[in-house]
């Protein structure tokens, strides 16, 4: 059945083939029982723009967008209920790919413990579309203890930045490659930075160990289009300043080589670049102790600061720049 084309099987026909044996029920009400405020979560994933078929494996792309809808919820210390996806599926794809695809999507539903998934399959003139909806909640004690962010608590993040930039370069740079002269790039050196892009982790154990270490982040964000960006946000929605020290944060081991080598400056990368989806937490100060021993994955890049100071990342010899997202280019 694999070989053939969706309009041989069907919508509702290939819904309920690609739910079998995954243990989630294909038509399912996508209710429950919240045990505290309800948080909610929307991505949606573009061939072309977010991801390029040429080299992206669609079971990688599939996890990949569950974990990026999924970060968010973490952010908001929230627990992942319900997933809906939505595939808009262009002409070239067959059902084979589709199925492919929903396994990756499958397999991070799973690792992150959601109940309930659902599926929608539409028609695309445009190539592959990938829409996500999430839904989890926060157990009222953690929303109760949750404390208004202060100067002074600490800017944790929960793994390297730039990298997935970085590997998304490579990947560009073998493609075209590839399309001049047929040869397959060897991306063995940039594993881990590849890895990186292609398919990003985030631990489904982090909410549960911040609450069973009783450490109450003040505030929480997914870092998906630069750390310049989620600090701005943060700094938007408390009102607060920001200080990132470009020394404290965190790279792969071989960023820097490849920067040289690509030209791209991996501070940079780290904070304009995109995919990385990794946490940053404000931390009050008097948790630091505990948080050190018990989060050694995440590294403490800075703090808040009062509001006059806005959000800057200073330079190992103390100089501060503000800090500026990337966004839509000005029309002349």
């Amino acid at each position: 059945m694999d070989t053939q084309n969706f309009t041989d099987i069907g919508r509702i026909e290939a819904v309920r083939q690609l739910f079998e044996g995954t243990a989630y029920a294909p038509f399912a009400s996508g209710s429950f029982e919240a045990k505290g405020p309800v948080r909610s979560a929307a991505r949606v994933f573009i061939e072309g723009p977010d991801f390029n078929l040429v080299y992206f494996p669609l079971k990688h792309l599939g996890y990949k967008c569950v974990t990026a809808v999924t970060g968010e919820l973490y952010a908001a210390l929230a627990r992942p209920r319900l997933l809906s996806v939505t595939l808009g599926i262009s002409a070239k794809l067959d059902f084979a790919q589709i199925r492919t695809l929903w396994e990756g999507v499958v397999s991070a539903a799973k690792e992150h413990g959601y109940e309930s998934l659902s599926l929608e399959l539409i028609p695309s003139p445009n190539g592959l579309t990938i829409s996500l909806s999430a839904t989890g909640d926060t157990i009222r004690l953690t929303a109760a203890r949750r404390p208004a962010p202060k100067s002074k608590d600490l800017l944790c993040v929960s793994g390297p930045l730039g990298a997935a930039y970085l590997g998304m370069r490579v990947l560009e740079r073998g493609a075209d490659t590839f399309a001049k002269t047929g040869q397959q790039p060897d991306l063995s050196k940039h594993k881990l930075l590849v890895g990186a892009f292609l398919k990003p982790e985030i631990s489904p154990r982090t909410v549960p160990r911040l609450e069973e270490e009783e450490i109450y982040p003040s505030a929480g964000y997914l870092v998906s289009r630069g750390l310049a960006d989620a600090v701005l946000r943060l700094v938007r929605d408390t009102g607060l300043g920001a200080k990132v020290y470009a020394d404290k944060i965190p790279f792969e081991g071989n960023s820097f080589a490849l920067g040289r080598e690509l030209d791209i400056d991996p501070v940079s990368a780290a904070m304009n670049g995109g995919d990385d989806y990794r946490l940053l937490f404000t931390v009050p100060i008097l948790s630091l102790e505990k948080f050190r021993r018990e989060f050694q994955t995440f590294d403490i890049i800075g703090h808040l600061a009062l509001p006059e100071v806005g959000a800057v990342l200073v330079t190992p010899d103390g100089v501060e720049l503000p800090m500026k997202a990337q966004g839509w280019p000005e029309e002349e």
